[in-house]
């Protein structure tokens, strides 16, 4: 190990961690907006909890505005809004957590501006699969969709029937076996496991929940009495809910580029991701476009160097820089 390749080491993870930071800003701000509302007076003739939901909105729309999200993007967001307000409605009724302080937009025990929790999950997906052109091989939608339904109810059902999240966390790594996810960092294309990407990001999810139930965005049963660290068991549940808002905008994704699903379609039927493997492995000359194509990416994908996090940069056998150079006869007159 060199001295330059340590340098570039370092400066890639300056640029990874730059580039998270631009894709979880609607989420700092959401927070940051939360905590700054507990330093308003107590004699507002506003609730505390309406002016965050007016705070949500306002920010949702300045992010449109600014080209934070698109419109799909926006689409999006607003799909985990509702997801995650019905969500709040079933958990705050069988008493999982609570939103104690009053409010003329809460239903149900629930201010409206709950769903902007999960829309802030959404805006990071959106804007890290834009800002990293996230693009995923051997990934099975199908599959993925039912799972992901799966884990959403049974996140209701526990309530009345056995809960069954250990199943499915197997049932997830089962079906995330061999998929990648691929992202670009600097001009460095990276990869790596989906099923490790689900773990890291519930984790980040479980320190953020712990930041907002901090600065009173909702508080569990034992924190009513004073802040305390959310539970462990946490970062699970976080792990397993990302797939749901994942499988929404992967499909975005998938539907933005003509609907062909490329990779989505390699794992729940034929394997048509061999043309874009990392590992070097020729790719057939003949092999049309539509085929060579992974999720989120167009055959200029085939023609980068890519990089495993677990190995140096390499080019696949395809590129020029691994075909040997071709030598020309010449002709001579007789």
């Amino acid at each position: 190990m060199t001295i330059q390749s340590i340098t570039h080491g370092c400066a890639q993870f300056w640029r990874f961690g730059y580039d998270q930071m631009r894709a979880v800003s609607f989420a700092v701000a959401l927070v940051g907006g939360i905590g700054a509302s507990r330093l308003l007076p107590a004699d507002l003739p506003v609730a505390r909890y309406d002016l965050v939901l007016l705070f949500g909105v306002a920010l949702t729309v300045l992010a449109r505005k600014v080209g934070w999200d698109g419109p799909r993007d926006t689409a999006v967001i607003l799909g985990c809004h509702v997801v995650g307000l019905l969500f709040e409605l079933v958990k705050v009724r069988m008493g999982s957590w609570s939103y104690p302080e009053e409010a003329l937009s809460k239903i149900g025990g629930v201010p409206l501006y709950g769903g902007f929790l999960y829309s802030a999950v959404g805006s990071y997906c959106c804007r890290a699969w834009r800002i990293m052109d996230l693009s995923l091989s051997r990934y099975r939608p199908r599959t993925m969709a039912v799972l992901a339904a799966a884990v959403y109810l049974n996140f209701f059902t526990h309530h009345w029937l056995p809960d069954v999240r250990l199943l499915l966390a197997v049932l997830l790594l089962a079906a995330t076996a061999g998929t990648w996810a691929h992202f670009t960092v600097g001009r460095s294309r990276y990869r790596l496991p989906l099923a490790l990407a689900f773990t890291l990001i519930g984790f980040f999810l479980w320190v953020a929940e712990n930041a907002a139930t901090y600065v009173g965005a909702w508080s569990y049963p034992h924190q009513l009495h004073g802040w305390q660290p959310v539970p462990l068991d946490k970062f699970g549940a976080w792990a397993l809910l990302i797939s749901v808002t994942f499988v929404l905008v992967a499909r975005t994704r998938d539907a933005s580029h003509g609907g062909g699903g490329g990779a989505a379609r390699s794992g729940d039927g034929p394997d048509r991701s061999r043309g874009t493997s990392d590992r070097g492995g020729h790719r057939p000359a003949a092999l049309p476009t539509r085929r060579r194509r992974v999720l989120g990416r167009g055959p200029a994908e085939e023609r980068r160097g890519r990089v495993s996090l677990v190995g140096p940069l390499r080019r696949s056998s395809g590129s020029a820089a691994a075909r040997p150079a071709r030598t020309t006869a010449r002709r001579t007159r007789p």
